[in-house]
């Protein structure tokens, strides 16, 4: 949402006092007539959990792997599971409440475009704002379509009389199967292909019909990958905080419920700007009039570290308003003598462009 004054601007009182912040309170973003009312960001952290779920199916004829197929690590009982595939953060800019300005427009100073986003952050004066960056949708892989093995069952199994039978014969088919594959491969074969992609597709199809009968013993696994989205606001350190909890059988629980295991993130302040000194700060305090200008931020660092049983899982530095300070552009930048051109950076609302020029 971009707002523009066309013909209004500026004698910039922005008021900046912990009592007039206090009487902005209850004031909605947005321009008018009048004036503005703006909010500068600070950064939230959006935590990104890549989350596989694996449905296990036994198979028909799984009582009888270890018999015919010598396959000793077969389970009986269906289950499902859940792992965590990746965790990945980004920063994104929100609306700090506490840092809430007003601009009071001149009709006799200069015209200016104020353009604020949705939320009611300052974005630009008199110039387009930058544009913000999104982040990509996660998308699903494609399933694929799940294969009967019954179509590859010949006449011989389907007709047997007793469900061990046919495991006893599906065995059987499963062993000539990988025989025949073995005679391909070593060019013995009575039906050799007359070129590579013949080869292939006879492979392929052996290997096809060879897995979906054994899946009848082994049983199948279907797996699906979903995403999760935590919102992490930091408004200081955090030392070691359960951020989510797994659960192996129920997948992402709360972090209160015991019967997942933690995941932990720690915020660290990186800041090494200086605060004001003693004597700049007492005269900011005994000031009656606000002063007059615009209020940016000067944002500091921050590392944030989400972990696993010590095992550092993402970890990434970032901008961080919430650990810098507020700092005033002068509000001699906006008059009559100076066109002023000021682009925000979206994210932590500092000074990313600024030109004045001379009206003409």
């Amino acid at each position: 949402m971009k707002l523009k004054i066309a013909s209004l601007f500026i004698a910039l009182s922005c008021y900046a006092s912990a009592e007039a912040q206090t009487r902005l309170s209850d004031y909605r973003p947005g321009v008018t007539t009048e004036g503005a009312v703006y909010f500068l960001p600070k950064t939230a952290i959006k935590v990104k959990v890549l989350v596989e779920r694996s449905v296990y199916k036994p198979g028909e004829f799984c009582n009888y792997a270890m018999r015919y197929l010598h396959a000793n690590d077969v389970q009986l009982e269906a289950n499902t599971s859940y792992r965590i595939v990746s965790v990945k953060q980004h920063p994104i800019a929100m609306v700090d409440s506490t840092k809430a300005y007003a601009v009071k427009f001149n009709a006799k100073t200069i015209a200016a475009n104020v353009s604020l986003s949705d939320d009611g952050r300052l974005l630009a004066i008199n110039a387009q704002p930058t544009p913000q960056p999104e982040l990509a949708d996660f998308k699903p892989a494609a399933k694929t379509a799940e294969v009967n093995p019954r179509k590859f069952m010949n006449e011989e199994i389907l007709a047997a009389g007793s469900t061990s039978k046919m495991a006893e014969l599906t065995a059987q088919e499963i062993y000539d199967l990988r025989e025949n594959r073995a005679l391909l491969i070593k060019g013995q074969a009575d039906f050799m292909p007359g070129d590579g992609a013949q080869m292939k597709m006879m492979l392929d199809q052996i290997e096809l019909q060879c897995n979906a009968l054994t899946s009848l013993f082994t049983g199948t696994v279907n797996k699906d990958t979903t995403e999760i989205t935590l919102t992490v606001i930091p408004d200081g350190a955090l030392k070691h905080q359960i951020l989510f909890r797994l659960s192996q059988r129920l997948g992402i629980v709360d972090a209160d419920d015991l019967s997942g295991e933690p995941y932990y993130i720690t915020i660290e302040d990186l800041s090494n700007i200086p605060a004001l000194d003693e004597a700049a700060a007492e005269k900011n305090k005994k000031k009656k009039q606000p002063e007059s200008g615009i209020y940016v931020n000067v944002p500091g660092r921050m590392r944030s570290t989400i972990e696993r049983n010590g095992n550092v899982l993402s970890n990434a530095e970032m901008p961080a308003p919430q650990f810098g300070r507020v700092e005033l552009l002068s509000g001699d930048l906006f008059n009559k003598r100076y066109t002023t051109h000021l682009w925000l950076n979206t994210l932590t609302g500092s000074v990313e462009r600024l030109e004045a020029e001379q009206p003409k």
